[in-house]
């Protein structure tokens, strides 16, 4: 279920792309937004399989499918938007808020189950109707997101660029006369998704099943982590407008490559919380190179009139190809007797980023 999200999100992000070319940044976003809401709010009133059989997990199916579309659509026009609205010398500052939402979502998630958990309720009224809090929680702020976006203003770049790109063939426009930055946006993205998945996502059970965690520890571990890691955003974006974007890739790459593997390792004999705090939060400082600036310089790549889709296709095939996917094959490896193999499998992911780093342009300079 967690990966047929992420394989549908390069459908999601074509037809949103082209939808935030044609339509504006603000017409993408306030409909990736209610499609997210439908999303939670479905999965939070389906009847269990009890009550109405095998359409249960179907529609439980159908509903992952239409967030992982809606999610595939609003990273680009999110990255779009605040690139364009930001002053020309803080656009690194405000486009890192891109992933300060993010993690802030994965907080607030972890918040929620820790008061049903531990408060609120028994396991067994948690497994029996308790789990359908957070989606309507999710639906509730859905809400109110939708009422945010509702009365933002479009970008004055998008309006100054006029007539939009063509409603046929905008993908093959975008492969025939920008195949180079297409294939950046692949190459940056595979490294840092693959480090920002396992550091974030699959840490949690890589606490509790390698290192030895309870779950409550492996839980208070990542929440701690995530809230220092979520301040580190906005200060190496505003780093980036001073100094360019390439040197933080260019920093995450180099010490992601070489520091992954003896990190893991480290991390899989530590022998108690605290020290997996300090060697969890010393991996998120190095993928914060990626993370602050992931959004602007995927942004700053492309010319308005297709930037929306220059940005989310490209981004979403890499994220279904390597971030979706980065959980299964941890769990293969470990499976299988190999885990260490998975380590190598992170750094050499980070290693292709790096020649991508050390070899594309520097996009600070960029008119947006």
């Amino acid at each position: 279920m967690f990966a047929l999200g992420f394989f549908v999100r390069p459908l999601g992000g074509w037809i949103f792309g082209r939808y935030a070319d044609r339509r504006g940044r603000k017409a993408a976003l306030t409909l990736s937004v209610l499609l997210m809401c439908g999303g939670s709010l479905l999965i939070a009133v389906t009847p269990g399989y009890a009550s109405i059989g095998i359409a249960a997990p179907a529609l439980l199916i159908l509903v992952r499918v239409l967030q992982g579309f809606s999610v595939g659509g609003e990273f680009g026009a999110s990255a779009t938007y605040l690139a364009e609205m930001a002053p020309a010398r803080r656009r690194g500052f405000y486009s890192s808020f891109q992933h300060v939402t993010l993690i802030l979502g994965q907080l607030l998630a972890i918040a929620v189950l820790l008061l049903l958990q531990g408060t609120l309720l028994t396991e067994q009224e948690l497994e029996s109707w308790g789990w359908r809090i957070p989606f309507v929680l999710g639906a509730l702020a859905a809400v109110l997101v939708f009422y945010l976006r509702r009365r933002l203003v479009e970008t004055d770049s998008f309006v100054r660029a006029g007539a939009p790109a063509p409603e046929a063939g905008a993908v093959r426009m975008l492969l025939e006369r920008h195949p180079r930055e297409v294939l950046v946006v692949v190459g940056l993205t595979m490294g840092g998704t693959v480090a920002f998945y396992t550091y974030t996502t699959y840490m949690q059970k890589f606490l509790v099943n390698t290192v030895g965690l309870t779950p409550m520890q492996s839980t208070l571990v990542s929440a701690t982590t995530l809230c220092l890691y979520v301040l580190l955003q906005p200060l190496l974006g505003a780093l980036s407008d001073a100094i360019g974007r390439r040197p933080l890739l260019i920093a995450f790459g180099v010490l992601g490559t070489l520091g992954t593997v003896p990190l893991l390792r480290a991390l899989e004999h530590a022998r108690s919380a605290p020290e997996a705090f300090a060697l969890i939060m010393t991996a998120l400082v190095i993928v914060s190179g990626y993370t602050a600036v992931s959004a602007v310089v995927k942004a700053e790549l492309f010319p308005v009139r297709i930037r929306a889709l220059g940005v989310a296709l490209p981004y979403a095939v890499a994220v279904s190809l390597f971030g979706g996917t980065a959980e299964y094959v941890a769990l293969w490896c470990k499976n299988t007797g190999r885990e260490q193999l998975y380590y190598y499998y992170v750094a050499a992911c980070i290693a292709c980023s790096l020649a991508v780093y050390a070899t594309m342009r520097e996009t600070s300079r960029s008119v947006v």
